[in-house]
């Protein structure tokens, strides 16, 4: 399996997470979150994969998730209706997301994404 790494173009810390792909020459498969936003059903199973709570895939900082107060709404809500509202807006997801065959790390950080991909 390819790398898959989804990403915002315009999103800095995907900007420097490619980057980052390129200079330790790591070929990956490059998806617009937006354009081509993950299914339920992808998120399911890269969530599961990724041994993190669902809350961690959210884009906390973005302003889709403060316009539709999430902050007070998430812990109402069941896992299922999580995936679905994640699954409705590529901006509500915490980004760039790097599936490989070792893991699937969502949000940059280098030692995570060494441990994945290396």
């Amino acid at each position: 399996m390819k790398n898959l790494f989804i990403e915002y173009p315009k999103c800095s810390t995907c900007r420097k997470a490619k980057k980052w792909l390129e200079e330790n020459g790591i070929e990956s498969q490059d998806r617009n979150i937006v354009i081509e936003t993950p299914t339920v059903q992808e998120l399911e199973e890269w969530i599961k994969r990724s041994k993190k709570d669902i809350k961690k895939w959210f884009n906390t900082s973005g302003l889709k998730y403060r316009e539709l107060k999430l902050k007070d709404k998430l812990e109402n809500m069941s896992d299922k209706e999580k995936i679905e509202l994640l699954a409705s807006d590529g901006m509500l997801i915490k980004r760039p997301i790097l599936i490989s065959d070792r893991g699937v790390n969502v949000g940059f950080n280098e030692e995570e994404w060494k441990k994945n991909i290396k």
